[in-house]
């Protein structure tokens, strides 16, 4: 697939790729029907909530450590504010690296601003942040109401960038645009690629850049033992780091969903190859990448020895963690890709995979690759997920999927989910930092931490007793997809 790079504004994931947000059935059955160009998005007419993508436009973003963000938007759509800073200063805890606030601001547009304009009201901005935070870059995320108007915001940019000597930088992430809220990860991929890497001066054959959220550094270790060294982008680089990741020997993503924009596009502007395979969650899925980013480098041959030892290593653990889980119900609300590699991590952990709800689908990434699939690498490798599902965090179809299959273990990866396993009565397992995973380590680190999450069965029933839900006989007794509509004609 071909990336424009030249346009303002990146295309939405329902263009590109043919993203969707509803779908039940089977994996096996979503897998076949992405294959073959024959995915029936389900429309639901009643959505309880969904994410902004402007809003992950800004997670990357603002913990660029050197740069400045402004929210081009109402002071209403600054919820996330607190909720970024927090994360950029927990994580530079975990990284060991300098804690600072991110340098965030808003335009706070007013009804005023919507009648004429907010343009003059951003060009001030763009001057107070450069003066406030003396930034190496500025990047300006639009929105609704941005969007509505008809501000000129790539113009503004371009007019201030000239006038200031530093990159100012349009991100085209107006919320309406989009119902796949990861477009908004594209949003600002496609504004880095665009106007902060540059070509390369000299390729280094050791570095390797890792496209993830946050979160520990594994990548250190698990490299160094092929003699390759992580460059992690986005969270946490600088501006002159971003600018030399052209210079990578390749490119490897904790989750496909997250990085597959920039992933290609480094591929395809500036020949960094992208590592095409699962993301190395559980044993298959770490063995075939490790494989094919020893392929890349020309380290085969050390890339063998590894996986040798590193299974021998986690042999005998392992083998205790599946006679302790075997057999347990597990359910997933997660990502896409990351949901999915989560799902070879449990079987690989032998525990059985009662559903999913994961919150959206692309039936292929910008690579074209279908080694890239983590579903299919799911499928193929493990088996079918019966009752799967995609949902974009439908709260009252989750309670209802639960009430029903009963999991002895609920795993979800964001924090508003977590609180309705509990209310439930089911031990909850709430995934904060997606490295924990990652790579043979990651099948103990979450065999153990399941062990644990069990444990708490007693406590979360009894929270339970003493809950009370919100949704009522009617809807509990009747099936979890009823506000799901009926396919389109194939």
């Amino acid at each position: 697939m071909s990336i424009n790079i030249k346009s303002p504004e990146v295309e939405i994931r329902e263009s590109r790729l043919g993203s969707s947000n509803g779908f039940v059935g089977t994996a096996k059955e979503l897998c076949d029907k992405s294959r073959k160009n024959r995915f029936c998005e389900r429309k639901r007419s009643f959505s309880q909530c969904l994410e902004c993508s402007s809003s992950r436009a800004l997670s990357m973003l603002v913990m660029i450590q050197d740069a400045a963000v402004i929210n081009h938007a109402p002071l209403g759509c600054s919820a996330d504010f607190a909720e970024f800073n927090f994360t950029n200063r927990a994580e530079q805890i975990r990284r060991k690296i300098p804690v600072k606030n991110v340098n965030l601001l808003s335009t706070n547009l007013q009804e005023k601003d919507m009648v004429y304009g907010g343009g003059a009201k951003l060009e001030s901005t763009i001057r107070d942040a450069y003066v406030r935070f003396s930034p190496k870059a500025i990047f300006v995320t639009a929105s609704c109401a941005s969007g509505i108007i008809g501000d000129d915001v790539s113009g503004i940019t371009d007019a201030l960038e000239e006038e200031l000597g530093i990159p100012v930088v349009y991100v085209s992430c107006e919320g309406f645009k989009s119902k796949i809220w990861a477009t908004g990860f594209d949003s600002a991929f496609h504004a880095i690629v665009r106007k902060i890497v540059k070509p390369p001066i000299k390729k280094k054959k050791d570095l390797i850049n890792v496209i993830n959220f946050w979160g520990s550094d594994i990548f250190t270790d698990l490299f160094g033992k092929i003699g390759l060294r992580p460059n992690y982008i986005v969270p946490f680089s600088k501006i002159e780091q971003l600018k030399k990741i052209s210079e990578a020997a390749a490119t490897v993503q904790v989750c496909s969903t997250l990085g597959t924009y920039l992933a290609a596009a480094l591929e395809q502007e500036y020949g960094v190859p992208e590592v095409k395979s699962p993301p190395p969650y559980g044993l298959k899925g770490t063995d075939e990448f490790l494989r094919e980013l020893g392929r890349l480098t020309g380290k085969e041959s050390r890339v063998e020895i590894v996986i040798k030892q590193e299974r021998e290593r986690i042999a005998e653990e392992l083998q205790e963690l599946r006679e302790e889980l075997r057999g347990k119900k597990v359910y997933v609300s997660a990502g896409a890709a990351h949901g999915h590699s989560l799902l070879a991590l449990l079987r690989d952990l032998e525990m059985e995979v009662a559903g999913a709800g994961i919150f959206h689908h692309d039936p292929c990434f910008d690579n074209g690759d279908e080694r890239s699939d983590a579903l299919k690498h799911v499928v193929d490798n493990y088996g079918d997920v019966r009752s799967f599902s995609v949902c974009n965090k439908q709260v009252f179809e989750l309670v209802n999927v639960l009430s029903r299959l009963r999991p002895d273990l609920l795993v979800v990866r964001h924090g508003g989910l977590a609180a309705w396993g509990v209310n439930l009565g089911i031990p909850t397992l709430l995934v904060g930092d997606e490295q924990f995973g990652i790579g043979y380590q990651g099948i103990l680190n979450y065999g153990n931490k399941i062990i644990d999450v069990l444990e708490t069965k007693e406590f979360v029933e009894n929270i339970a007793a003493h809950s009370e839900l919100p949704y009522t006989s009617w809807w509990m007794e009747q099936g979890p997809y009823a506000f799901l509509g009926r396919e389109q004609v194939e």
